[in-house]
C-alpha cells in the first residue's frame, strides 16, 4: 500500500500542476486578447483562460501575469490617445492657419484696392477741369470695376473669417472630446481587483 507521505507528495505535485496548467492558460489567454486587441481586464481574462477571478487574485504569479498586462495595456491605450489627440490637433491647427493666412492676404489686398480707388477719385477730380469727356467716362467705369471687386473681396474676407472661426471652435470641440476620450479610457482600463471574497460571490471556481 502507498505509504501516507508518498500520497501527500503525489496530491502535491498533482496541485502544482494544476496550477502551472491554469498559469499557462492565463498566459495564453492574455496574448490571445493583445492579439484581438480586446480589453485586459480580470473578468475578461479569467473567462478567456478557463479559470476563476478567484485563481487571479489569490495566486501571487497568476495576479502578476494580470496586473502586468493591464498596465501595459493603459500604457499602449495611452500612446494611441496621445498619437490621435496630436493628429487631430495638427489637423486643427494647419486649418486655422491656412484660413488666417487667406485671411490676411484678403485684408492687404482690399486695403491696396482701397488706396487705389481713391487715388483714382482724386485724378478724376483734376481731370474733370482738363481732359475730354470720354477719358472721365473711361476712369469713371474704372473706378466702379474696382468697387465692385472691393465688395466681392469683402465678401470674401467675411467668409474667411467665417471659416477661421468655424475652424477654431473646431479645434476647441476636438480639444474637449479628446479630453473625454482620455477621462473615459482611464476610467474604463482601471483593473476592478475587488477582494477575493468578492471576485469569489461573483464568479465560483
Amino acid at each position: 500500500m502507498t505509504s501516507a507521505p508518498d500520497q501527500t507528495a503525489a496530491a502535491t505535485a498533482a496541485r502544482r500542476r494544476q496550477t502551472q496548467d491554469k498559469l499557462l492558460r492565463v498566459e495564453k489567454a492574455i496574448a490571445q486578447l493583445r492579439r484581438e486587441r480586446s480589453r485586459l481586464a480580470v473578468r475578461a481574462i479569467a473567462q478567456r483562460a478557463g479559470v476563476s477571478a478567484t485563481f487571479l487574485y489569490e495566486n501571487t504569479d497568476a495576479r502578476g501575469l494580470v496586473q502586468a498586462a493591464v498596465a501595459d495595456s493603459k500604457s499602449r491605450h495611452d500612446r494611441v490617445t496621445q498619437d490621435e489627440h496630436e493628429r487631430i490637433e495638427a489637423s486643427w491647427r494647419e486649418r486655422a492657419l491656412n484660413a488666417e493666412e487667406q485671411l490676411t492676404l484678403s485684408h492687404n489686398e482690399i486695403l491696396a484696392q482701397r488706396q487705389r480707388i481713391g487715388e483714382l477719385m482724386g485724378q478724376l477730380r483734376d481731370f474733370e477741369q482738363m481732359v475730354p469727356s470720354e477719358s472721365v467716362q473711361r476712369l469713371t467705369t474704372e473706378n466702379t470695376t474696382l468697387k465692385r471687386r472691393v465688395q466681392q473681396l469683402s465678401q470674401e474676407h467675411r467668409a474667411l473669417q467665417e471659416r477661421l472661426e468655424g475652424a477654431r471652435s473646431n479645434l476647441r470641440f476636438a480639444d474637449k472630446r479628446i479630453a473625454d476620450l482620455e477621462a473615459r479610457l482611464l476610467e474604463h482600463d482601471q483593473p476592478s481587483l475587488a477582494s477575493p471574497a468578492q471576485a469569489q460571490s461573483q464568479h465560483p471556481c
